[in-house]
C-alpha cells in the first residue's frame, strides 16, 4: 500500500527543510493568504532537492486571517483567483525546472469547496484550465472530488491525521476544542484509522502545527511499514 505524505509549505513559518525528508508532496503557498516570489522559489527548491512533489497551494485572497476566512464570491471570480495562482508558481517552477503535480486549496476555500459544488466546480475547471496533468487534492468523500471528477481531471482522496472530524466526514472547527490534535502519538493512531477506514491516497500535515517536524518523522516511519 503507497500512502502519499503531503504538507502545507511555504507559508514562512521556517520549518520546510526539516519537514522535506520525510514527506512524499509539498503543498505551496502561492502569496494569497501566505509566502511571496521569494518563499516559492524557495520552496520549489527544497521539493527539488529532496525529491518531492511539488503542488500548488491556492487560497483566498486574504492574508489578514491565513486564508482561513469563509468568503461569499462568485464561481467565476474563484475560478479566476485559483487560475491565477497556479500560473503564479507554475511560471516560478519552469525557471527552476520543476513541474508541478498537483493543486490543493487551502484553508477556507478547501471547506467550502467540500460542500459548495459550484465553487467546487469551479476549482476543478482552474485545475484542468491549467494542465490536464495536476491531480486536484481534496476532502475524501467531498464535493471537490464529485466535481473533479466530472470535469475530467485526475483526484486524490485526502485525510488529515492532526485534524479531528465531524460525524459527516468534513473537518470540525478550528475553534471546537480537539479539533487540533496537539500529540505526535495521537496524530500517528490517527493517520493509522484514517488509512485502514477510508479510501485515502494522500495524507495532509499541517506545517503550522506546532509538533509538524515531529508529525512528520513519526508519519513517515508509520507509513513505511504500512
Amino acid at each position: 500500500m503507497h500512502i502519499d505524505l503531503n504538507c502545507d509549505l511555504g507559508e514562512g513559518i521556517g520549518n520546510d527543510e526539516a519537514i522535506m525528508p520525510y514527506i512524499t508532496s509539498a503543498n505551496i503557498a502561492c502569496g494569497f493568504h501566505a509566502g511571496d516570489e521569494n518563499t516559492m522559489r524557495e520552496t520549489l527548491r527544497l521539493a527539488k532537492r529532496f525529491g518531492v512533489n511539488a503542488g500548488a497551494h491556492p487560497s483566498w485572497n486574504d492574508r489578514q486571517n491565513f486564508g482561513r476566512k469563509e468568503m461569499d464570491v462568485l464561481p467565476a471570480e474563484a475560478e479566476k483567483l485559483v487560475f491565477e495562482q497556479i500560473q503564479i508558481l507554475a511560471a516560478i517552477a519552469k525557471e527552476e525546472g520543476v513541474t508541478l503535480t498537483h493543486v490543493k486549496p487551502h484553508g477556507a476555500l478547501y471547506n467550502q469547496s467540500a460542500k459548495d459544488v459550484e465553487l467546487a466546480s469551479a476549482i476543478a475547471r482552474a485545475v484542468k484550465t491549467s494542465s490536464v496533468d495536476l491531480i486536484l487534492v481534496g476532502l475524501a468523500g467531498s464535493r471537490s472530488l464529485e466535481s473533479g471528477r466530472a470535469v475530467g481531471v485526475r483526484v486524490a482522496a485526502e485525510g488529515f491525521p492532526d485534524r479531528g472530524y465531524n460525524a459527516d466526514g468534513s473537518l470540525m472547527s478550528r475553534f471546537l476544542p480537539g479539533a487540533i490534535i496537539e500529540s505526535p502519538e495521537e496524530v500517528a493512531r490517527h493517520a493509522i484509522e484514517l488509512v485502514k477506514t477510508g479510501r485515502m491516497d494522500t495524507l495532509c500535515l499541517h506545517g503550522d502545527h506546532p509538533n509538524a517536524v515531529e508529525n512528520a518523522k513519526r508519519l513517515c516511519k508509520v507509513l513505511s511499514h504500512m
